[in-house]
């Protein structure tokens, strides 16, 4: 594998050894793959907007007092090429390619286009570590059978997930058809934190994290996020998560539990704005510190 130079690799870091995909722990893959966006389309320029906002986020971590990209190097990859391939084709290819950097013992970051993608990203974890779970940050459950007839829409990631028959913890959920609540409702490997619930029940973070098994897999939709800190995004939802409860939660997921993947997904650059894109790249620096530092 050979990973990117300093122009163009997360953070723009310079040191090779920090940053060669040979002497770097962390992975960044990139799956700009975007068939079956539902609302406004562009997610599949989020991947790499994010890579550029990077530049301008400080190497150190005031938070937690340290550069967290000397702890390991991140390697950045050029992104996957999905040319003639949609729904099963391209959930099996991302799983192969994340399969060959687990298989060189990387801890694998994924950045995505539509939400689809990390039906691949958990399988190939699955295989990894059996005693898997999933904790779901999203505005959307993601739980329908099927949307427009197709099983692998965005909007049924987390039904094919939900097959898989691992925990999935989710939180900020706020908009959903029956269908997904009543399933929620009934399935006991699913707890949700809703919205409206997270800023009543002071008990909300202890109980998705308690719903998990040991070892985590992390995927965060930007639209979890409030659209006033998150515009850009395909299908905005307000009532949203906000900043530091969200870092609070994946900070408490790292103290507690073993992550051992994540990916950040959906994020659909606007002109002449870079609020969303930065503070993504925040996220993915944030959480990437909190593991360094926990585990």
């Amino acid at each position: 594998m050979k990973a990117r130079s300093a122009s163009s690799n997360f953070l723009g870091i310079e040191d090779s050894s920090l940053s060669s995909y040979e002497s770097s722990k962390f992975v960044i893959q990139s799956a700009p793959y975007e068939h079956t966006s539902s609302y406004l389309s562009g997610s599949d320029k989020g991947p790499e907007a994010i890579i550029e906002a990077s530049h301008y986020v400080e190497f150190y971590d005031e938070e937690l007092d340290q550069e967290t990209f000397r702890l390991g190097g991140i390697a950045t990859l050029d992104p996957m090429d999905f040319s003639g391939m949609v729904n099963k084709e391209a959930v099996d290819f991302i799983e192969a390619e994340t399969s060959k950097l687990l298989a060189d013992d990387k801890f694998v970051i994924s950045l995505g286009a539509e939400h689809t993608v990390t039906f691949g990203f958990v399988k190939a974890h699955l295989k990894k570590y059996p005693n898997l779970s999933v904790l779901q940050i999203d505005a959307h459950s993601d739980l329908r059978e099927a949307y427009q007839d197709n099983p692998y829409s965005h909007a049924s990631v987390m039904a094919r997930v939900n097959e898989l028959k691992i925990p999935i913890a989710q939180a900020g959920i706020r908009a959903q058809c029956i269908e997904e609540a009543e399933l929620i409702k009934s399935s006991p490997n699913i707890k949700t934190a809703y919205a409206h619930q997270v800023r009543r029940n002071p008990n909300w973070m202890n109980e998705l994290i308690d719903h998990l098994s040991d070892e985590v897999y992390i995927t965060i939709d930007a639209d979890g996020f409030d659209p006033s800190i998150m515009p850009a995004v395909g299908t905005a939802e307000p009532n949203g998560l906000f900043w530091e409860e969200t870092m609070q939660l994946l900070q408490l997921c790292a103290k507690q539990k073993n992550i051992v993947g994540f990916d950040i997904v959906e994020c659909a650059p606007m002109e002449g704005s870079i609020l969303s894109e930065f503070t993504l790249a925040k996220v993915l620096y944030r959480l990437l510190g909190y593991i360094t530092k926990n585990q």
